[in-house]
């Protein structure tokens, strides 16, 4: 027994192996479309090893039906065609991929080919009619029911026309010398055992079928039981069919209580119309839809209920059970932190943009408050300086009305620039744009500001290489950007320098340069320059007065002109600003633009207000 055992897995060892190898002969013929579905290019293979072992075995006995043969050469030759027609199903199959009809085909086939061998083997009393119950088992290998319904029609067909054959004789009568019994005999047995491989080779392809559904349905299975967002199944309207168990980690429950309507009781009650909304777009649409809203989580150590955040993704598929309706499979993730860190920006982002208004406002209200007196006190101490109703008899009050106007001055420069940042920040500084030449009001400027200089002993020098060349902006506005830079460079000098004003220009730009040879800014320290009230040097020993508006102010009115700014500084090696202003623009709807400046000629002034910067 032993060696009967060895001897038959080397036989089934060889018959794998010889298998194997058929299939790697084969597979370079198949049809590409068989190589995506497994379960196809197994039917495929099946039934090319069939068809091609039937037509070469049929091949191979044809001598021996040549030889015992007695009819006319031209039936010979029809009965060879007729042998070697499963070969050229098979050559069919691997052309064009299409089996169902290949079936049909081999199905009416072997139909045919029965009426044809009973009508010279006695009709209805051939020894061929079982191989008629055949042709619909056959037909079943191709999964198709109108495939089977025609083939059984078929097999009556072919009964009625031996039937008919019969009545009319019209068949072949020349007797056979083979025993009768035998052959009928011979005929059933074939038959039964071409059946039985049939009803084989059926059920191996159902159990194939079966462990295929088996590995996709426990390999999706695997991965819902373990996937930590929670997937649902949802019919068409919106009921739930199917719930993972991540259910159990979202909303603490267990995942049938989100079945049917549970999904939707469990939502928070203004954001149901959200959810059953997407549902809706989903269903009717090819897209997927996302949507976000609040779901209640049950928290069983305290006995409580919140609502979290989900974001839940959903596509839309047809029925498996009913083609003709759809259903939404939706994958819903726990987004509560990320939504909690985003509700808590914004929050953080709209109480930082109030405050910022309020301080603008508070800024644009106090400076208004304050320039009313101050110019009473800078006017007042002009008067005394000036000594109009009379000589002041003591030097003092004299020094001390001085020391009045010049700390009023001050503050009033510092209340202006405050007020004009507060402006720029909230977009309603108005500039007046016009044509003008740029070297008269440069000179004007160092004229205004060199009594200053003169009092640190620096020494203004004036490079001007574009003289001639006009622009088109506020003319207000560019002359403060200037006296603020000079006076910055004055500020930050040191005593016995120099501090040059120069200007160039190209094609669209003309640029305006102050450099002064003063204490320099360190490297930390030039990003952070050009926001209100920030300096440089910030402590409370600080040598040098302002309060850090200078540069800001300087930056938002070059910006309202569609121009730029830009410091280049070195510690103890002195600071160059650059102001580019547009050489051509026109005013559109609040906002410089580009146009050739002879287009503007003297035309009427246009106002416009600033954007927020």
């Amino acid at each position: 027994m032993r060696f009967i055992r060895i001897i038959s897995n080397v036989n089934l060892n060889k018959f794998a192996y010889i298998k194997q190898q058929l299939i790697a002969k084969v597979a370079p013929y198949l049809h590409p479309s068989t190589q995506k579905d497994k379960l196809a290019l197994r039917q495929h293979q099946s039934f090319i090893y069939s068809h091609s072992l039937g037509g070469l075995m049929a091949l191979a006995l044809y001598p021996f039906y040549f030889y015992r043969s007695h009819f006319p050469i031209y039936i010979d030759a029809a009965v060879l065609l007729w042998f070697l027609s499963p070969l050229a199903i098979v050559a069919y199959v691997c052309r064009t991929g299409n089996l169902v009809t290949a079936h049909l085909i081999s199905a009416l086939n072997l139909a045919l080919f029965i009426v044809v061998g009973a009508s010279f083997t006695g009709g209805l009393k051939s020894f061929l009619l079982p191989w008629l119950v055949i042709v619909p088992i056959e037909a079943a290998l191709s999964g198709n029911k109108k495939i089977i319904v025609i083939s059984s029609l078929g097999s009556l067909a072919a009964l009625l026309a031996l039937y008919i054959m019969g009545h009319y004789n019209w068949l072949y009568t020349q007797q056979i010398t083979l025993n009768p019994e035998l052959m009928v005999l011979f005929g059933v047995l074939t038959a039964l055992l071409y059946g039985s491989a049939i009803a084989l080779t059926v059920q191996n392809k159902h159990e194939e079928a079966r462990h295929s559904i088996i590995e996709g349905e426990t390999k999706y299975r695997l991965m819902a039981d373990h996937a930590t967002d929670l997937i649902t199944v949802h019919d068409e309207l919106g009921m739930v069919t199917f719930v993972s168990p991540a259910a159990q980690t979202i909303i603490g429950e267990k995942a049938e209580t989100l079945l049917g309507p549970g999904m939707l009781q469990n939502i928070h009650v203004s954001d149901r119309p959200i959810y059953m909304t997407a549902l809706s777009n989903c269903c009717n649409s090819t897209h997927s839809v996302n949507v976000e809203f609040r779901l209640k989580r049950v928290e069983h150590e305290t006995e409580t209920s919140q609502f979290v955040w989900v974001e839940m993704r959903c596509q839309s598929i047809a029925n498996p059970k009913d083609p003709a309706k759809k259903q939404i499979i939706s994958v819903t993730r726990d987004i509560t932190p990320h939504k909690t860190q985003e509700i808590a920006l914004l929050e953080a982002r709209e109480r930082a943009e109030s405050a910022n208004v309020a301080k603008t406002r508070f800024l644009a209200n106090m400076s208004h408050e304050l320039r009313t007196p101050l110019n009473a006190i800078i006017g007042f101490s002009d008067v005394l300086n000036m000594e109009l109703y009379g000589k002041i008899q003591n030097e003092k009050y004299s020094d001390y009305a001085r020391l009045i106007n010049d700390a009023g001055t001050h503050l009033l420069s510092v209340v202006n620039n405050i007020l004009d940042m507060s402006k720029i920040e909230v977009g309603k500084f108005t500039i007046t744009p016009e044509v003008f030449k740029l070297e008269p009001l440069l000179t004007t400027c160092c004229d205004m500001i060199e009594p200053m200089a003169n009092e640190n002993s620096i020494h203004i020098i004036q490079d001007y290489q574009a003289p001639q060349k006009e622009i088109y902006a506020d003319s207000r506005a560019v002359k403060q950007m200037v006296l603020n830079l000079l006076s910055n460079a004055i500020k930050f000098s040191n005593t016995d320098t120099q501090i040059t004003i120069r200007t160039a220009c190209d094609e669209n730009s003309l640029f305006i340069d102050v450099v002064d040879e003063g204490i320099g800014i360190s490297p930390e320290d030039l990003p952070k320059l050009c926001n209100p009230f920030v300096q440089a040097d910030s402590s409370y020993k600080r040598e040098h007065e302002g309060v850090g508006l200078g540069l800001s102010v300087v930056k938002g009115l070059a910006e309202l002109h569609n121009g730029s700014f830009k410091l280049e500084s070195r510690l103890s090696m002195g600071t160059t600003v650059r102001v580019e202003l547009p050489l051509k623009a026109n005013i559109v709807d609040g906002t410089p633009e580009k146009q050739n400046l002879s287009e503007t000629g003297n035309q009427s002034v246009i106002p416009f207000r600033s954007k927020a910067v």
